[in-house]
């Protein structure tokens, strides 16, 4: 029984060694995110200095949005999907955008389509309305989510 219970002490002790050698290789990742955290501050200051003929105002961030598409690009009654940026923008009316996540509320694939009106996921067959995202058939439940999105001129930009 002694060798039983000292057994079990070192395998306790190996654990703990183990699990404070876990927080301390946290905490050194900490430390590297750390520095990393701050090498984004400098890129965020020059498009704040030049936002590309847009100045920016108190308590709003720079103009930074990722122009998406052209409005053009954007069939009325239909929409387009952006798989890098896991989105959709849809145009269910003339001169009226919408953009919601591109992932399917079903089992998180990306919608595949859009097509007759509706967002088309091909895993499983939900398919969503263009105009608000609701759930025209499932098995998805639930609307795919809301995207903000800025229309000016004829660029549609990702916010």
């Amino acid at each position: 029984m002694g060798m039983g219970t000292s057994r079990r002490a070192v395998l306790s002790a190996g654990a703990a060694a183990a699990g404070a050698a876990l927080v301390a290789g946290c905490s050194e990742y900490g430390d590297e995110s750390g520095d990393g955290a701050e090498e984004p501050a400098p890129s965020a200051s020059p498009p704040a200095e030049s936002p590309d003929g847009s100045s920016p105002t108190a308590g709003e961030p720079p103009a930074d949005g990722k122009e998406l598409a052209k409005t053009a690009d954007i069939p009325v009654g239909g929409g387009k999907i952006f798989e890098g940026e896991k989105v959709v923008v849809t145009q269910p009316e003339a001169g009226t955008f919408k953009a919601f996540s591109a992932v399917c509320t079903h089992q998180g694939c990306t919608v595949s389509s859009v097509e007759d009106g509706t967002i088309n996921c091909a895993c499983h067959g939900s398919k969503y309305r263009v105009a608000d995202a609701s759930v025209e058939n499932g098995p998805a439940t639930k609307p795919l989510p809301a995207r903000q999105i800025t229309v000016e001129s004829n660029s549609i930009r990702l916010t």
